[in-house]
């Protein structure tokens, strides 16, 4: 399909720019507050809550550069993706204007990475949580709770849009707040003014006075960004959610607007937080996780159940999301013609059945490898999908490269949100994501991920170029 008629067709699922109605069948039943929520709270998973510890133990108070490095690669590819899903709003998003501007191999196989990717995240997520819920109610084994949680969104998604978007609504707060309030106390704490808190107030003395703020080098910074970026997987979602809300387009450009504040107070403002309360070094940190830690440091009482509840939240945000996303992509791969027609079809409500529960089987045989086969077949499932978010942030900025041009050309008014500094900032981002990438092939404990991820993408991808190549024959002849 030429670029051309699908500009014309307006990307496929929205079909009026003005009031954003799905032309292919799917229902516009996101709320404008859904949307904001999903962008505001979509960027903070529960690697932000478990993982900071261990990138803070490696780094030290340099970690707060890791996390600006990443937050500024994540605010720009975010930019480039919102330029293109506010031009043309798609259920596809990413893949779909892969598809447009790289080739049919390239939106093929971009959307199938990432639909691969969220599955086993399902399998990951619904581990997580049920080892939670099963701390509190041992009765139920972990793998009964695991299922628990898969066949409750599950059902959730199966109902509508609306339905998910209002779980999702609910989910993201509760992490919002809690961020909120956690900044808010330990500001108050770091300068002693926090009434009843236990923490001397040292100010900002803790960033330097162990070991300076690079206290295990400057190479640790890049020790940091290779653990801290799989905690920004995720910011995406709201492009692809924007196809099934009520104004998609201003839904786009509010949530690419406000990645810059999110990610600043939330990843930024958290950590430094924690830095600020407690020296880099000291063990509770990586004992306890970092964010239990700073708050035992203020005497908030049963910090640790506060941050399970709050954790348990984040992953079923994550696995409602998830869930949603692979069958979003799955949906759009197959009104593509590159997943089974029976994707494309949704019921009298406007959901994709079809898509959601092949999403959800794949989803429940990953679970099942974690509990059956965790140290072989689900090892290779997260280590050969570990890095595909990054090929995805590359592959969006290669393809808002030929985008602009397309738009320029043939659709300029659609042009309302640009690119900073295009195109150089496109290939400086383009540029780090490589140097990320290369730079996980020499580190120890990346170099499996990488490898492996690099694998799968190079064969589904020689898979989409073959397929394409006998759709172009089939033409021809």
């Amino acid at each position: 399909m030429s670029s051309t008629t699908t500009l014309q067709k307006e990307g496929g699922p929205t079909g009026n720019p003005g009031d954003g109605q799905p032309s292919d069948g799917l229902k516009a039943g996101l709320k404008n507050r859904h949307l904001s929520m999903i962008a505001i709270g979509g960027v903070i998973g529960a690697g932000l809550f478990v993982g900071s510890g261990g990138g803070i133990a490696k780094a030290g108070p340099a970690i707060l550069i890791s996390y600006a490095l990443v937050g500024a690669m994540v605010v720009f590819v975010m930019r480039m993706l919102g330029e293109m899903a506010a031009a043309s709003p798609n259920s596809g998003s990413f893949s779909a204007y892969a598809d447009r501007a790289l080739g049919r191999w390239a939106g093929f196989s971009i959307g199938w990475l990432y639909w691969f990717f969220w599955v086993v995240v399902l399998a990951v997520e619904a581990t997580a949580g049920a080892a939670i819920l099963e701390s509190w109610i041992p009765a139920v084994p972990q793998w009964a709770w695991a299922l628990i949680v898969m066949a409750v969104l599950t059902a959730t998604n199966l109902g509508s849009v609306a339905s998910y978007g209002e779980f999702e609504f609910w989910f993201a707060g509760i992490k919002v707040v809690a961020i909120g309030a956690f900044v808010i106390v330990g500001m108050l704490a770091v300068f002693g003014v926090l009434p009843g808190s236990d923490n001397p107030g040292a100010g900002f003395a803790h960033l330097t006075d162990a070991g300076g703020f690079f206290p295990n080098g400057y190479g640790a910074v890049l020790t940091g960004v290779l653990m801290v970026v799989f905690s920004f997987m995720g910011s995406e979602i709201v492009t692809l959610a924007a196809g099934e809300s009520e104004n998609p387009r201003k839904a786009v450009t509010r949530a690419t607007n406000s990645v810059i504040w999110r990610i600043g107070v939330f990843y930024l403002g958290s950590i430094f937080i924690v830095l600020t309360l407690l020296p880099w070094n000291d063990k509770s940190i990586t004992e306890k996780g970092s964010y239990v830690a700073a708050l035992d440091s203020i005497g908030i009482a049963h910090a640790g159940t506060i941050m399970e509840v709050i954790v348990l939240t984040a992953v079923l945000s994550c696995l409602n999301s998830g869930l949603y996303t692979a069958s979003r992509m799955a949906f759009s791969l197959g009104e593509r013609g590159d997943a089974p027609k029976a994707f494309a079809k949704v019921n009298s409500r406007g959901v994709p059945v079809a898509a959601i529960l092949g999403s959800t089987v794949f989803g429940f045989v990953a679970v099942y490898f974690n509990y059956a086969f965790k140290d072989t077949v689900f090892n290779f499932l997260l280590n050969s999908s570990g890095a595909i978010a990054l090929f995805v942030w590359l592959v969006i900025c290669f393809t808002q490269l030929r985008m602009r041009g397309i738009l320029v050309r043939e659709a300029p008014e659609k042009l309302t949100v640009k690119m900073w500094l295009f195109p150089w900032l496109t290939w400086a981002t383009a540029a780090l994501i490589m140097f990320v990438i290369g730079y996980m092939f020499v580190d120890d404990a990346n170099r499996e991920v990488v490898t492996l991820s690099t694998l799968v993408a190079g064969i589904v991808v020689l898979v989409g170029v073959v397929l394409d190549f006998r759709r172009k024959k089939a033409l021809q002849g």
